[in-house]
Protein backbone atom coordinates (compact mmCIF):
# COMPACT_ATOMS: atom_id res chain seq x y z
CA UNK A 1 0.00 0.00 0.00
CA UNK A 2 2.36 2.67 0.69
CA UNK A 3 4.22 1.73 -2.83
CA UNK A 4 1.55 2.78 -4.37
CA UNK A 5 0.88 5.89 -2.38
CA UNK A 6 4.70 7.12 -3.20
CA UNK A 7 3.20 7.03 -7.11
CA UNK A 8 2.23 10.84 -5.95
CA UNK A 9 5.31 13.29 -5.95
CA UNK A 10 5.47 15.10 -2.62
CA UNK A 11 4.86 18.18 -3.76
CA UNK A 12 1.21 17.10 -5.60
CA UNK A 13 0.53 15.48 -1.44
CA UNK A 14 1.20 18.81 -0.53
CA UNK A 15 -0.86 20.77 -2.78
CA UNK A 16 -3.96 17.80 -2.39
CA UNK A 17 -3.71 18.26 1.27
CA UNK A 18 -3.75 21.86 1.39
CA UNK A 19 -6.62 22.01 -0.75
CA UNK A 20 -8.59 19.63 1.25
CA UNK A 21 -7.39 21.34 4.60
CA UNK A 22 -8.57 24.89 3.63
CA UNK A 23 -11.66 23.54 2.19
CA UNK A 24 -12.48 21.82 5.33
CA UNK A 25 -11.27 25.22 7.23
CA UNK A 26 -13.78 27.40 4.86
CA UNK A 27 -16.81 24.85 5.59
CA UNK A 28 -16.29 24.84 9.22
CA UNK A 29 -15.15 28.60 9.90
CA UNK A 30 -16.71 30.27 6.74
CA UNK A 31 -19.44 31.71 8.29
CA UNK A 32 -18.70 33.10 11.34
CA UNK A 33 -15.32 34.65 9.65
CA UNK A 34 -17.71 36.21 6.99
CA UNK A 35 -20.02 37.48 9.89
CA UNK A 36 -16.65 38.55 11.83
CA UNK A 37 -15.35 40.53 9.05
CA UNK A 38 -18.90 42.16 8.45
CA UNK A 39 -19.07 42.85 12.13
CA UNK A 40 -15.68 44.53 12.43
CA UNK A 41 -15.54 46.53 9.06
CA UNK A 42 -19.05 46.88 7.88
CA UNK A 43 -21.26 50.07 8.46
CA UNK A 44 -24.82 49.75 8.61
CA UNK A 45 -27.34 51.49 6.12
CA UNK A 46 -27.69 54.32 8.79
CA UNK A 47 -23.70 54.85 8.52
CA UNK A 48 -23.63 53.43 11.97
CA UNK A 49 -20.26 51.18 12.33
CA UNK A 50 -21.72 47.84 13.34
CA UNK A 51 -19.10 46.92 15.77
CA UNK A 52 -21.26 49.17 18.22
CA UNK A 53 -24.32 47.43 17.79
CA UNK A 54 -25.50 44.81 19.83
CA UNK A 55 -28.14 42.18 19.92
CA UNK A 56 -30.33 41.87 16.55
CA UNK A 57 -29.31 45.19 15.29
CA UNK A 58 -25.71 43.50 14.79
CA UNK A 59 -27.29 40.38 13.04
CA UNK A 60 -29.31 42.06 10.87
CA UNK A 61 -27.01 44.69 10.09
CA UNK A 62 -23.87 42.59 9.11
CA UNK A 63 -26.04 40.59 6.93
CA UNK A 64 -27.47 43.11 5.16
CA UNK A 65 -23.38 44.33 4.75
CA UNK A 66 -22.63 41.22 3.16
CA UNK A 67 -25.63 41.42 0.87
CA UNK A 68 -24.37 44.44 -0.44
CA UNK A 69 -25.99 46.72 1.57
CA UNK A 70 -29.75 47.72 2.45
CA UNK A 71 -32.53 47.11 -0.43
CA UNK A 72 -33.00 50.86 0.32
CA UNK A 73 -30.05 51.78 -0.69
CA UNK A 74 -29.44 49.36 -3.95
CA UNK A 75 -27.97 46.38 -1.65
CA UNK A 76 -29.46 42.78 -1.84
CA UNK A 77 -30.32 43.32 1.64
CA UNK A 78 -30.79 40.60 4.28
CA UNK A 79 -31.90 37.93 1.64
CA UNK A 80 -28.19 38.35 -0.34
CA UNK A 81 -26.70 37.97 2.73
CA UNK A 82 -27.88 34.91 3.94
CA UNK A 83 -27.64 33.56 0.74
CA UNK A 84 -23.94 34.36 1.09
CA UNK A 85 -24.09 32.58 4.51
CA UNK A 86 -25.62 29.62 2.59
CA UNK A 87 -23.56 29.17 0.36
CA UNK A 88 -20.13 29.39 2.34
CA UNK A 89 -19.99 25.84 3.32
CA UNK A 90 -20.54 24.50 -0.02
CA UNK A 91 -17.64 26.35 -1.52
CA UNK A 92 -15.99 24.90 1.30
CA UNK A 93 -16.79 21.37 0.87
CA UNK A 94 -16.26 22.39 -3.41
CA UNK A 95 -12.93 23.39 -2.40
CA UNK A 96 -12.01 20.17 -0.61
CA UNK A 97 -13.63 17.82 -3.08
CA UNK A 98 -11.24 18.93 -6.00
CA UNK A 99 -8.16 18.68 -3.72
CA UNK A 100 -9.16 15.09 -3.15
CA UNK A 101 -9.90 14.70 -6.72
CA UNK A 102 -6.57 16.30 -7.85
CA UNK A 103 -5.01 13.71 -5.44
CA UNK A 104 -6.78 11.26 -7.52
CA UNK A 105 -6.43 12.06 -10.73
CA UNK A 106 -2.59 12.56 -10.16
CA UNK A 107 -2.47 8.75 -8.63
CA UNK A 108 -4.29 7.28 -12.06
CA UNK A 109 -2.13 9.04 -14.24
CA UNK A 110 1.13 8.01 -12.43
CA UNK A 111 -0.11 4.93 -11.99
CA UNK A 112 -0.80 4.43 -15.79
CA UNK A 113 2.91 5.35 -16.61
CA UNK A 114 2.49 9.11 -17.58
CA UNK A 115 4.05 12.01 -15.15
Amino acid sequence: MKKEYNNISTTDKIAASSTIGTGAAVAIGGQSAAMGIATTFGTASTGTAISTLSGAAATNAATAWLGGGALATGGGGMAVGSMVLTAIPYVGITIAVGGAAYCGYKYVKRKRGRR
